[in-house]
């Protein structure tokens, strides 16, 4: 049996970035932060528009010096993993960026989604990739992007990440199922969706799966970061490269009947299943099937997240104030009156910008009276995301006819007090809490299993979330009977 090791995580988010050394044995895992790095849409004017980016090149070089520092640490480590947000992609030719990928909150996508209609509609596309409609979803994107006809790859961003690691191109299948061009049944390309976006199926390189080794580090990259090489050098494995796939593997569920939210600028909620749902009722209630690790299959939503929470504070900063988070929320959980709870889907809170006036827009055109103050407008906005989840897993709950008993909140959203109570007050069932860093946890634990750290080699999901359960003690919310401030606040049962 092996003992225990280390690893380090790649984990890209929307708006930050860090790399994790996670530290494997038989009690449990624990993760340390080397290096944190902000991330965020940079915009360049092309052809006489605004067009969000990513800087993928910033990222590259961050990534560089966060493995650079891990190994200055921790000069065994035996694996790298990559995970980030999903759909964006880079463009190759000959394995050169043509240009820095588009950041998905760019409107030029939405072109896509009439090209793509034109040739394949709404009910065929569902019935063949079981995904909820995005008009950022990859397929669109591709559909309406000017370059794709001069390149000869398209590379999603950690694949893209791994690619400048290791000289080899794949796609990982869990990121892969995001892109609206896997089907939902084979888990293979689809002919058929390739031809929906005018693509040439040699733009798309071979599809690998969480586990897999990508392959070693290339000599200048093993030199840059001071890592061995060798057959007992570090290689890069991948892992659930969704950030979302990689977080619902260290859920620590102990129970079957669970459902998550994964709880960062988007929010993710849903129930794992074993095989999709592509039933008239999945696609009336806009769900989604992606693919997780082992073959799962993450059966939810896209909700908007804390995005709308710290894009207000950064529009609120901008005047020059400095906002303290931890007394904004004692002061939202304070507020007495109710506030409105508005749509967080609403296209309007989609690009970055001013949010507080785009929900007090919102409210007006309804007839309702916006929030004012700074802690009305974030008690607004955790009772709204709040009510969304409790509907969607409501759907969730329906469409799939789940008997979820239990919700588990992880990512940045689970430190969030007022967010997590609200949630179990609007949902009626208990919320656990944490662990934070899910999603680097779930990396960890597909590379430390692939690699043979502790004797996890061939072991279960279940065992690594038990894992996880041994290592971490999640904050339990139980639903509270009425709440003073909001006694009509609705309340939904997922079960019986």
């Amino acid at each position: 049996m092996s003992t225990g090791g280390s690893v380090a995580a790649v984990d890209l988010g929307a708006t930050s970035g860090r790399v994790v050394v996670g530290h494997v044995d038989a009690d449990g895992v624990r993760t340390e932060q080397v290096a944190r790095f902000p991330n965020g849409p940079v915009t360049r004017t092309e052809g006489g528009r605004d067009t969000l980016h990513w800087d993928v090149e910033e990222l590259s070089r961050q990534m560089t010096l966060g493995l650079r520092e891990a190994f200055h640490r921790h000069p065994a480590i035996a694996s790298i993993g990559i995970d980030s947000w999903a759909v964006d992609y880079g463009l190759l030719r000959d394995g050169r960026l043509l240009g820095p990928p588009v950041h998905y909150r760019d409107d030029r996508h939405e072109r896509g989604v009439g090209i793509v209609h034109a040739r394949m509609g709404p009910a065929e596309l569902y019935a063949r990739n079981g995904l909820q409609q995005l008009p950022f979803n990859t397929l669109f994107q591709l559909a309406a992007d000017p370059a794709r006809g001069r390149a000869d790859r398209a590379l999603l961003v950690p694949d893209l990440l791994g690619f400048r690691l290791t000289g080899v191109e794949a796609a990982e299948r869990t990121n892969a199922s995001t892109t609206g061009l896997l089907s939902a049944t084979t888990r293979g390309w689809d002919p058929a969706l390739l031809a929906a976006a005018s693509l040439p199926a040699e733009l798309l390189p071979t599809l690998r799966d969480p586990g897999d080794r990508l392959g070693p580090l290339l000599p200048s990259v093993a030199a840059a970061i001071g890592a061995g090489t060798g057959p007992h050098g570090a290689a890069v494995t991948l892992v659930g490269s969704h950030d979302t796939a990689s977080a619902v593997v260290a859920v620590p569920a102990t129970a079957p009947d669970f459902a998550y939210i994964s709880s960062g600028t988007w929010s993710l909620v849903g129930v794992e299943l074993d095989a999709p749902v592509l039933t008239d009722a999945a696609r009336a209630a806009n769900c989604t099937n992606e693919g997780g690790v082992d073959g799962r299959v993450r059966f939810l939503k896209n909700v908007s997240g804390l995005w709308l929470l710290s894009e207000s504070v950064r529009t609120w900063e901008q005047d020059g104030s400095t906002i303290d988070l931890e007394a904004l929320l004692a002061s939202a959980a304070a507020v007495t009156t109710a506030v409105p709870v508005f749509d967080p889907a609403d296209a309007s809170f989609t690009p970055p910008g001013d949010m507080p006036a785009r929900i007090a827009a919102w409210c007006t055109a309804r007839g309702l009276a916006a929030p004012v103050a700074r802690a009305e407008v974030v008690r607004s906005i955790l009772e709204s995301l709040a009510a969304a989840y409790a509907d969607t897993l409501r759907t969730v709950s329906t469409v799939t006819g789940t008997d979820v008993r239990q919700v588990h909140v992880v990512g940045g959203g689970s430190q969030n007090r007022l967010l997590c109570q609200l949630t179990a007050d609007r949902t009626g069932l208990p919320v656990l809490a944490g662990p934070v860093e899910a999603t680097a946890l779930g990396n960890v634990l597909v590379q430390a299993r692939a690699v043979g750290l502790a004797g996890l080699r061939g072991a279960s999901l279940e065992a690594l979330r038990a894992l996880v359960a041994r290592t971490v003690d999640p904050v339990r919310y139980l639903p509270k009977r009425e709440s003073p401030a909001h006694p009509s606040a609705t309340r939904h049962r997922m079960s019986a």
